[in-house]
């Protein structure tokens, strides 16, 4: 699957043979795919291993269109990436041929196509032809610039399903481990439910609150349709083709699509939703819902059960009364959660402060507001996870005294799940945490962050192959997952050694939030393992940067990493680093 943010390139794909001594002559360079070396009269160039690869890819196909798909499958095999890791080693590969795109010798972009290698290419007799795969211990990327102190605003999602990405930890190992059957048998019946994506509906004019409410009933849309177990919910970008039907923006096999749009005129709310069949591009069902502002909640009660009653899916009473389901009949209270969610994912003190407040006036508004008491329990988990606070104890018990009231309140949200979950993982009790995340996923298949955050603790338990697993699971449900999904990959790959694919998600995740302190810190552990002298003391600098006087010892006292082997390596290195 893939999406502007990422893709998970098939697991059984077999990765391109390594291309011995060949040569080539490609125009008017000649190219050593074992060398990452392009050399012509007077200059030699040196290729990333990742670059020469997609140049042999081409060069076994002269003239060929070859997709961006097939490109993505055969150089990044089995590893989670981004689009754009594909468009950056374009740039550079026209860069080292002095190619330019509007009028090419070399590489032409086919549009919706892929592209096409138009120059002659001459090979070395009797040598074969296959594209190469990228030598995993050449891990030199070329350095970027200096980040900057500030983080850009980045999308905030609305979920708190969303928030948990961004809180994956681990526990302490006690033999306890995810059911294999029942983690299979969800995956098995998910694959095989009816698909539906939700595209954020449309505020129109320039009216804030339209702005807010738009997000908050599209998140809220996608929680009550992942409450349907016979309903596999998946959030993937669509592209409008020439005929103006929309499609997936890759091979993901959505068949339905929710849209719709929202204004407000003095106190009157407009709603119009659609649902579209995407494989036949009918509108299969279209209302509009003109009523008073206050109505917001009655709208959201009877706009899931309309949406299903559509869909092919098999659908009990029971989990239609959880679908119509209200978080809170307070407009005020519904707004200051709104925004009190952003605040909280961007994961900064001041934030994590706002956070708080908006989360408090929200419960002070409405006191069973259950996923308001969820926020304002992860609020008190920060706290304690990046010493915010003198007393971390207390603020630790006063995220689980909260995250157990936001469960007893409303045990049928997968948030209270996942938040309760989050705490027990924070208190090192990780049995319940993975007790609390199987209920959810079995409740609500469509659950990313439920999977997302098993495959956290599994790396810092020591698992990290069940990790790799896991989070593929998530992404698959979650292809525009933010930086935490590639963060925890990195993490994962990096314990299970392989540091080519430890690199690319790691780097993934840090081009997604530049100022995430966890990333740099296992980044500069990759560079160490990995020799790269000069790469390392850039990530160490970046660390300086953003944390004066990090030190490895006092950041992992809260830090919830427990495998000894992992442990080790994390202080060995840094140490080398002088932290």
């Amino acid at each position: 699957m893939k999406s502007p943010l990422g893709r998970i390139m098939p697991v059984g794909t077999e990765p391109p043979p390594m291309p011995g001594n060949e040569r080539m002559q490609i125009g008017d360079w000649t190219v050593e795919p074992a060398l990452n070396q392009l050399s012509a009269t007077g200059k030699t160039v040196k290729l990333e291993p990742k670059t020469m690869a997609v140049l042999a890819y081409l060069a076994d196909r002269p003239g060929q269109v070859v997709s961006r798909e097939a490109l993505l499958s055969a150089v990044w095999s089995g590893v989670v990436v981004g689009d754009d890791s594909l468009t950056q080693v374009v740039i550079k590969l026209r860069k080292a041929l002095g190619d330019v795109p509007e009028t090419p010798a070399y590489i032409q972009t086919i549009p919706k196509g892929g592209y096409r290698l138009v120059a002659k290419v001459i090979r070395s007799t009797g040598i074969s032809s296959a594209p190469v795969q990228p030598d995993a211990e050449s891990l030199h990327p070329e350095r970027k610039r200096r980040i900057p102190w500030i983080a850009g605003t980045g999308m905030a999602a609305l979920l708190l399903a969303a928030a948990g990405a961004w809180w994956i930890a681990g526990e302490r190992a006690t033999g306890f481990l995810p059911d294999q059957a029942l983690m299979a048998s969800i995956e098995a019946a998910r694959t095989a439910q009816p698909t539906i994506t939700v595209r954020p509906f449309e505020a129109l004019g320039n009216d804030p609150q339209a702005v807010l409410l738009a997000r908050g009933i599209t998140a809220d849309l996608v929680t009550d349709l992942s409450k349907v177990f016979g309903l596999s919910v998946i959030d993937v970008p669509l592209v409008r083709g020439q005929t103006g039907a929309e499609t997936p923006a890759d091979a993901t096999p959505i068949r339905y699509l929710v849209s719709g749009s929202v204004q407000r005129i003095d106190e009157r709310l407009r709603l119009h939703v659609h649902l579209t069949d995407l494989a036949t591009g009918k509108q299969l069902w279209s209302e509009r819902f003109d009523r008073a502002l206050t109505g917001l909640f009655a709208i959201q009660e009877e706009l899931g059960p309309k949406i299903l009653h559509e869909l092919p899916a098999k659908v009990s009473e029971a989990e239609l009364r959880r679908v119509a389901q209200r978080h809170t009949r307070n407009l005020e209270a519904y707004e200051y959660f709104q925004r009190g969610q952003p605040a909280l994912l961007a994961r900064q003190r001041a934030e994590n402060e706002t956070a708080r407040e908006m989360f408090r006036r929200a419960i002070a508004l409405d006191a069973a507001f259950a996923r308001a008491y969820a926020g304002l329990a992860l609020t008190y988990a920060a706290d304690y996870r990046n010493q915010w606070t003198g007393d971390g104890a207390a603020a630790l018990d006063r995220a689980f005294e909260l995250a157990r009231t936001a469960h007893q309140i409303n045990p049928d949200i997968p948030e209270t799940y996942w938040v309760l979950a989050f705490v027990h993982l924070e208190r090192r009790q990780h049995q319940q945490a993975l007790q609390y995340l199987e209920t959810a996923v079995r409740l609500y298949p469509s659950y990313a962050d439920g999977y997302a955050l098993m495959g956290g603790i599994n790396t810092y338990i020591g698992r990290p192959a069940e990790s790799v697993r896991l989070l593929r699971t998530a992404m698959r449900l979650n292809p525009q997952a933010g930086h935490l999904y590639f963060l925890n990959l990195g993490r994962a790959y990096l314990a299970l050694g392989d540091l080519e694919q430890s690199r690319v998600n790691l780097e993934q995740a840090l081009a997604r939030n530049a100022v995430n302190l966890e990333a740099h810190v296992y980044l500069a552990a990759l560079h160490v393992r990995a020799g790269d002298k000069a790469a390392a003391a850039w990530e160490a600098e970046e660390i300086r940067a953003l944390q004066p006087g990090f030190s490895s010892r006092t950041w992992l006292e809260t830090y919830p990493l427990t495998d000894d082997t992992q442990k080790k390596m994390l202080v060995q290195a840094l140490a080398s680093l002088g932290f």
